[in-house]
Parts: C-alpha cells; sequence; structure tokens
C-alpha cells in the first residue's frame, strides 16, 4: 500500500471539518473505484485546477486530482480498507495545524508544503 501523509492546512481542515486531511497519493491509473461519481472543480492557488470526486451516493469525499500532479490521484486515506494500519509518513502546514494537535515524536513536518521527492517517495 502506498504512503500517507496528514495536511494540516485550513483549505483541508475546512473541506473535512476536522483538524487535518489523511491523504495517499496513488497512481491514477491504478485506482479502481466502484460506483458513480460526482465531480466538482476548484481552482487552486497557483493557477491550476483540483477536480475533486465525490461518491454520488453518500457525497463523501473519495479522491481528487491536481493540473500541477497528472496521473495522480490523492485519496483520502479513511476511505480505503485497511486505513487504520496507515500512518503519516510526514506532515504538511503544520504552521497553520491546529495549536492542540501534538504531533509525534520524531515525525517528519513542514510548515508549508513537503518537498516534490516526499510526495513521489509515497507512490512506492
Amino acid at each position: 500500500m502506498p504512503g500517507s501523509y496528514a495536511c494540516h492546512c485550513t483549505i483541508c481542515q475546512r473541506a473535512t471539518g476536522s483538524s487535518f486531511a489523511h491523504q495517499m497519493p496513488v497512481r491514477e491509473d491504478a485506482l479502481a473505484v466502484t460506483g458513480d461519481l460526482a465531480l466538482v472543480s476548484i481552482p487552486t492557488g497557483g493557477g491550476g485546477l483540483s477536480i475533486q470526486r465525490f461518491c454520488a451516493a453518500c457525497l463523501s469525499r473519495m479522491y481528487n486530482t491536481n493540473s500541477a500532479w497528472p496521473g495522480v490521484a490523492i485519496v483520502r486515506a479513511g476511505t480505503i480498507d485497511g486505513s487504520e494500519t496507515l500512518v503519516p509518513r510526514f506532515h504538511i502546514y503544520t504552521s497553520t495545524k491546529q495549536p492542540w494537535i501534538v504531533l509525534p515524536e520524531g515525525a517528519q513536518a513542514y510548515d508549508d508544503a513537503a518537498p516534490a521527492d516526499a510526495y513521489r517517495a509515497l507512490l512506492g
């Protein structure tokens, strides 16, 4: 199973209604989705486009793609079977994390986005 990360940015906090988003990048061509999806396109801060995909039946967010990272899907880790075994390999946007969130000792953390190679390493 690919690796995962926790995003503490304010966009993810609002989108999840929680303190962070636990996410897992996977190659889009390896992703198998059963059931219908509803799509929402959202402009990104860098001038790109993020396409959010939701379960059409229950409206749970399943994954998104981003024009900045073609061919990669960002899956919400909690939507997959076995997600309880996924421990985030790093935390991003910790500069905006909730103040009561305490990261595990020794956790790799970035004030903003992680370097591109950190995300690529999660793909395996």
